[in-house]
This record gives C-alpha cells, sequence and structure tokens, in this order.
C-alpha cells in the first residue's frame, strides 16, 4: 500500500480539488498560457482561475507540442 505522504503520488492533483483553484491565475502562468496561446493560434481570457489557467495550458501544451 502506497503511502499517502508520497509526494510523487500527490504532486498531480485535480486542478479542480486546488484548495486555490479558484483565486486568480499567477503572473508566471498568465505568461505562460499567453505565450502558449499565441503559437497555437488561439486566444485566452486574462480572468482566469489558477484552476482554468492550469487546465487550459494543458490543453495548449498538447496543441502546440510542448507537453512532449
Amino acid at each position: 500500500m502506497a503511502d499517502p505522504q508520497d509526494v510523487t503520488e500527490n504532486a498531480e492533483k485535480d486542478p479542480s480539488d486546488w484548495v486555490t483553484g479558484d483565486e486568480p491565475m499567477t503572473g508566471p502562468q498568465k505568461s505562460y498560457l499567453h505565450t502558449l496561446a499565441r503559437e497555437a493560434g488561439e486566444e485566452v481570457p486574462d480572468d482566469l482561475s489558477k484552476a482554468d489557467a492550469s487546465e487550459t495550458i494543458d490543453r495548449l501544451q498538447q496543441s502546440t507540442g510542448r507537453g512532449a
């Protein structure tokens, strides 16, 4: 049985489960998100939450090939 404190197991929580997920996205998230959006030819809103920004970053990484 895995130790619940195992950092590798808990490192990637679903953003919807984040305690701070409803807070505004961070500056680094915003910067990276806009870089990815520009590469993908998409526009993204400036008022995303941390959780929404993370999910959008994941999606854009897939579409731009940066997530590989």
